[in-house]
């Protein structure tokens, strides 16, 4: 690098070596720009550009080896002296040539200037004006509980409830709901949405008539542009804005946006319910055959194995029970009439047969209250008349016969008793012999009655499986019916007062007048750049 505080010794040293190192087929940027000048091939070289006698060799060189040097060692040691010296000329730039600069292109810069608030009039006056409304909606992630055990629950973490909110962010800029907008408003047949000439070029059309498939996506496009959605950080709040050429036209484009993305949810909901209830109706014959299934297997089961059951009891069980209740009935009256028999031949035996109140027959009292009579009256007339008396004969007489019927009667109520006494027994074995029948049948039942409840649990679960569907498919085809998206309209779109683009005619003037007067500056000092640069060498010479 040159520098100035360098002895006049060192340069005239430097000059000297010169012409031994400047090659005749070399030249710079400023040589391009201009023809090589006595003065210019007469420059100093710059210090930086050491002879061959500085490198560090092993002997040293003497001038008269310079002439031996390399072509390309020598274009290379011109160019880095063309670069130093323009390099230098550039640091020596000041604010005093900045300002000839501007001063020779100012004609440029007003003539840019000029240019610019034409430019931004043309602009201002043919492109087409946007009028932008926006729709402020509360997108809840939760939708409308209309059932305790809905088809989606609603998930309460933040994050979850957040990135819910962004997928129908995503669905009120959907394809599906810009198709309805255009078929619900015609865009097809709007001239804003809609330029054929420009349409057929960009899908290629050879000039024919475009589809309606084609058609529906050119405005598709064009409207996706003029729509954008945004959800507030930290929020459900999502902003709808959308611009046409019309307030009033945009009015209409955000209220169906807002339709039909309320209806795109709905549907969603809708087809998701629908698919749920056409996937369970599928099941449902199944589970219907295979309920009826298990209950035959019921029913088969108790008529192969006798069991007959009332009220939740095998009947089996129940007969069981009485029998058992019978049999003691029966222990009971057997031991009253054995007891009754015993008594009663205890009586006879011990000839108490007139005075023991265990003969209860209605006969037996008669003759008892007979002999008690007569006993009294025979009594009375052995002390009045004697023992001897034909009365009292008589009376005697008749007491003994009446004793002979007391005791005819006692033993007819003895044979009666032992009756009664073996029936009971008897009675008393044979529902001994039928408890025990039904009760081996009622081993064999509840034997059976284990795998009766087996069949029946499982019969029971199928057909609350069943139950449980056929209900949830009842369900389910309600709720298709029912829109539960939650979706608030919270600021309807107000016709604006201003266009929202371009700005103000005058106020595009004065930005395209300021922007090409900053490019005609720019200009200006770029083209005197060049030119200093150009003359660098000569200036740099005659220093």
């Amino acid at each position: 690098m040159f520098r100035p505080n360098e002895s006049e010794d060192n340069r005239r040293q430097v000059r000297a070596n010169a012409p031994l190192r400047r090659s005749s087929s070399a030249g710079s940027l400023l040589d391009q720009a201009g023809p090589d000048t006595d003065e210019d091939r007469a420059r100093p070289l710059h210090r930086s550009e050491r002879p061959e006698a500085s490198r560090p060799d092993t002997a040293p060189r003497t001038e008269a080896s310079y002439p031996s040097a390399s072509f390309g060692d020598d274009e290379s040691s011109a160019l880095e002296a063309r670069l130093q010296a323009q390099w230098q000329s550039v640091t020596q730039i000041g604010i005093g040539h900045v300002l000839r600069w501007l001063q020779r292109g100012f004609l440029l810069i007003v003539v840019m200037a000029i240019i610019g608030a034409v430019l931004a009039f043309g602009y201002a006056t043919t492109t087409t004006p946007r009028y932008t409304v926006y729709t402020d909606l509360i997108v809840d992630p939760s939708n409308l509980n209309v059932t305790p055990d809905d088809l989606t629950a609603a998930n309460p973490q933040r994050d979850s409830q957040l990135l819910e909110v962004g997928s129908k962010l995503r669905v009120l800029t959907s394809g599906n709901v810009f198709r309805q907008v255009i078929r619900d408003q015609k865009l097809t047949e709007d001239p804003e949405f809609f330029k054929p000439s420009l349409l057929s070029s960009l899908l290629g059309s050879s000039g024919g008539e475009l589809s309606q498939d084609q058609r529906e996506l050119a405005v598709q496009r064009a409207l996706e542009e003029r729509v954008q959605a945004s959800r507030e950080e930290r929020s459900f709040v999502v902003m709808l804005s959308v611009w046409t050429a019309d307030p009033q036209k945009s009015i209409r484009l955000s209220n169906a946006i807002v339709e039909a993305f309320q209806a795109q949810l709905f549907q969603s909901s809708s087809e998701s319910a629908g698919r749920i209830a056409a996937s369970i109706n599928s099941r449902l014959d199944e589970l219907r055959a295979s309920v009826t299934l298990s209950e035959e297997k019921v029913e088969q089961f108790k008529r192969d194995n006798k069991l007959q059951s009332s009220a939740g009891e095998l009947t089996s069980s129940r007969i069981s029970s009485a029998l058992d209740t019978q049999v003691l009935d029966a222990q009971q009256r057997l031991i009253q009439a054995e007891t009754r028999y015993n008594q009663m031949r205890s009586a006879v035996a011990d000839r108490r047969i007139a005075s023991a109140t265990i003969f209860d027959s209605a006969a037996m009292t008669t003759m008892r209250g007979n002999f008690t009579a007569l006993e009294q009256q025979i009594g009375a007339m052995t002390r009045t008349y004697g023992s001897r008396h034909p009365r009292l004969v008589a009376m005697q007489s008749e007491r003994a016969t009446l004793e002979s019927a007391i005791a005819e009667e006692a033993d007819r109520i003895l044979q009666q008793a032992r009756q009664d006494s073996e029936q009971a027994r008897a009675t008393l074995a044979q529902l001994r012999n039928r408890s025990d029948s039904e009760r081996a049948t009622v081993f064999t039942n509840n034997d059976a009655q284990v795998q009766l409840r087996e069949l029946e649990r499982d019969a029971r679960a199928k057909a609350a499986v069943y139950e449980t569907y056929l209900g949830r498919t009842n369900q389910i085809s309600e709720r298709q019916e029912i829109d539960t998206s939650n979706v608030r309209v919270i600021s309807n779109p107000v016709a604006p007062k201003t266009k929202s683009w371009p700005p103000s005619t005058p106020l595009l003037m004065v930005g395209g007048t300021i922007a090409g007067a900053a490019i005609g500056t720019g200009l200006a000092l770029v083209f005197g750049l060049l030119g200093y640069l150009r003359n660098a060498r000569p200036r740099y010479i005659s220093a």
